[in-house]
């Protein structure tokens, strides 16, 4: 018998209460997380990735941000019921989240030491010289050289792929069984953006830890996930392992996602291919299916009705009514 997932989302919804009336960010989101597995989430910008880890975290801005829909299981424990005291013996602990800008999630005023040691005394009861002995050694983990020195110095002492790794630290100090990444190499150059996704997967690896990538890049998408989520204006327009979403993609979103990606065959003189119009407001969102104002295959009941999510094969889902048209 298969393990259970770690994560499971079921029809996730949340909202948000603006100035103009309230805003469906993520409309009916699910997916689940297995056990060592990567899950990754891509998507445009403002598709609603974020918000979903959020979500997930309970870490949605308060009072604005509200999951009005759904269940959050981990382990079988549905997150969206947990009093606020509950949650935070959660986060942290048993699900780190490594997010999108380092120097904004590091605290500017604390030591490195005082961030790391941090959760390692609240959540593992260490005292503090052991959680300091802890800390020199997750920070060894993550590839920081003379840890010792490090945990005395601030965030702006460090370089931007170094505050990286110590974020990654701070989410893995208490052995997560899901690790959430949120855009975790957005910041970096190249290189570094490389070394950072090695050292997720090396340490997924020893850890036996789960993980949900969010990135909009889908060459990291192929390189570091099992299974991928395509996110659109705040529904999941397709998901599957990653060889059915590279190898077969049904969705046209999902189809025109990968032929924008550059090749080497595309020279400085070539034209890349785009999705022609705009991604909807979510104030402003069709009636029907909501990538219908781009879609070339877009029929009247397209635009007339949403899709319902269809089983196409094994773990392959779509919500198209005109997947198998070519």
């Amino acid at each position: 018998m298969a393990d259970s997932p770690i994560l499971e989302v079921n029809g996730l919804i949340t909202e948000f209460d603006t100035d103009e009336g309230v805003v469906r960010a993520v409309d009916g989101v699910s997916f689940t997380v297995d056990p060592g597995k990567t899950v990754g989430i891509v998507g445009e910008s403002g598709c609603g990735k974020s918000v979903t880890a959020l979500s997930i975290m309970r870490l949605l801005p308060q009072p604005m941000g509200q999951v009005v829909g759904g269940a959050i299981s981990l382990k079988g424990q549905d997150l969206a019921t947990l009093s606020f005291e509950e949650m935070e013996k959660i986060r942290g602990n048993h699900i780190g989240m490594v997010f999108q800008e380092p120097m904004t999630a590091l605290n500017p005023v604390h030591t490195i030491g005082r961030q790391l040691t941090e959760g390692l005394k609240i959540h593992k009861g260490l005292s503090g010289q052991e959680a300091i002995i802890e800390a020199v050694k997750i920070l060894e983990k993550v590839g920081i050289p003379s840890p010792e020195i490090r945990l005395g110095e601030y965030p702006h002492q460090l370089s931007g792929g170094m505050r990286q790794r110590v974020v990654i630290a701070i989410a893995l100090a208490c052995g997560p069984a899901l690790l959430i990444a949120d855009e975790p190499t957005t910041a970096l150059d190249v290189t570094i953006q490389a070394q950072i996704l090695e050292l997720i997967k090396e340490l997924q690896a020893e850890l036996g830890m789960s993980v949900i990538l969010i990135t909009h890049d889908l060459g990291v998408i192929a390189e570091t996930c099992d299974e991928v989520v395509v996110m659109y204006a705040g529904k999941v327009a397709e998901r599957g392992t990653v060889f059915d979403i590279f190898d077969r993609p049904a969705h046209p979103y999902t189809q025109g996602l990968l032929r924008s990606i550059p090749t080497l065959e595309t020279t400085p003189k070539s034209t890349l291919n785009v999705i022609e119009g705009m991604v909807p407001g979510l104030r402003d969102l069709p009636k029907g299916c909501r990538f219908e104002n781009r879609c070339p295959k877009a029929t009247d009941l397209c635009r007339e009705t949403p899709p319902t999510e269809e089983l196409i094969e094994g773990m392959h889902r779509v919500s198209c009514y005109q997947w198998q048209s070519t």
